[in-house]
């Protein structure tokens, strides 16, 4: 099959059987086998920071720069965020698990006792993050139970992420429905 071929493929990989079931459980059992990294997405509104944690992040173009982010339709911080425009994607460091799991959940200050500083545009950049992308909220796509939401990057850093030194910390990592890769 070459690329830009619209033919079903029709063969499956050695071993496998098709399954029937992709319902919600058997959807997040599978692709919870796809490892990845975890962010926190912040802004800035009139009432102050606000941030939600989020695992579905990805580059998306080199020319213009653009990335992509999957906020929940039921997260109660992206609203605030998207009123802006502007946001952070905050790429967390193992250090962080305690920091991902408190912007995990809605309601109260997630700020709290959070160190951070405003990017050039106004978002909060929390410190000890391994990297950072200031983002122009470019377009929100409707997404099934989540929006898609691309944004141009207007800047972006690295950070040593907590680890004494750039490149000495590891990244946060989530993978079948633990952190780390030992799940």
């Amino acid at each position: 099959m070459k690329l830009g071929d619209s033919r079903p493929c029709s063969t499956m990989p050695s071993g496998e059987k098709p399954s029937g079931d992709v319902g919600p459980a058997r959807f997040r059992e599978v692709m919870g086998h796809f490892a990845t990294g975890v962010t926190v997405v912040t802004g800035i509104d009139p009432s102050g920071p606000a941030g939600f944690t989020c695992q579905a992040f990805a580059p998306l173009s080199l020319d213009p720069p653009l990335v992509a982010v999957a906020p929940a339709k039921t997260s109660m911080s992206w609203p605030r965020i998207a009123s802006v425009g502007v946001f952070c994607v905050n790429v967390l460091s193992e250090a962080q698990e305690e920091l991902c799991r408190r912007f995990a959940v809605s309601g109260g200050d997630k700020f709290m006792g959070v160190r951070w500083r405003h990017t050039p545009k106004g978002a909060p950049l929390i410190e000890g993050a391994l990297a950072w992308a200031e983002c122009a909220l470019v377009r929100v796509h409707d997404a099934g139970d989540h929006e898609l939401v691309i944004g141009r990057v207007l800047g972006l850093g690295t950070g040593d992420g907590g680890g004494g030194g750039a490149g000495a910390a590891r990244p946060l990592l989530f993978y079948r429905g633990r952190f780390g890769l030992g799940g």
